[in-house]
């Protein structure tokens, strides 16, 4: 059995409050969880396809950002499939470039990881501003929490069955 190489990312842009919660939830992962060897955490801020190159290297990627999923602000989503679109780095917005797009050119790069994203709707995203609201500030370490619970099952390896 191989241990998968997973992919936790933080995107959003922090100088638009809690459009930057995904990278704000990286940090607290840095700083009070520790993952195992097969689990690397990096900040994508708004880079789009520019993070190409890291996406090829996983196998499973864990994408952490604001989700307007039609929910109060707060509330925390898991999103795979079509779903993924409600994540704001998978649809048109501040980060320039659509997330699911560079999978696609994964894809036909020839390696597209299995992806999850993991986020919370939040309360003010289209005005600057460099703190995040009350709201999310106090959810932020329950989406955490979810975050390491959701890492610990995409890095036990896969049996394979003949």
């Amino acid at each position: 059995m191989q241990e998968p190489s997973v992919l936790v990312l933080g995107v959003g842009n922090i100088l638009y409050s809690d459009e930057g919660l995904g990278v704000r939830a990286l940090s607290i992962l840095n700083e009070q969880y520790a993952f195992p060897a097969n689990v690397r955490l990096e900040d994508g801020g708004t880079m789009g396809m520019r993070l190409m190159g890291m996406l090829m290297d996983c196998d499973r990627l864990l994408v952490m950002d604001a989700v307007l999923g039609g929910g109060r602000p707060g509330d925390i989503y898991r999103l795979t499939g079509d779903d993924l679109r409600k994540s704001i780095a998978f649809k048109d917005s501040m980060h320039q470039t659509d997330l699911v797009d560079t999978l696609i050119c994964c894809e036909l790069a020839g390696k597209r990881p299995e992806a999850v994203v993991m986020g919370m709707e939040p309360l003010i995203w289209q005005t600057a501003g460099i703190e995040l609201s009350p709201v999310i500030a106090a959810r932020l370490p329950l989406l955490c929490e979810r975050v390491a619970q959701e890492v610990a099952e995409l890095a036990k390896p896969q049996v394979e069955i003949f």
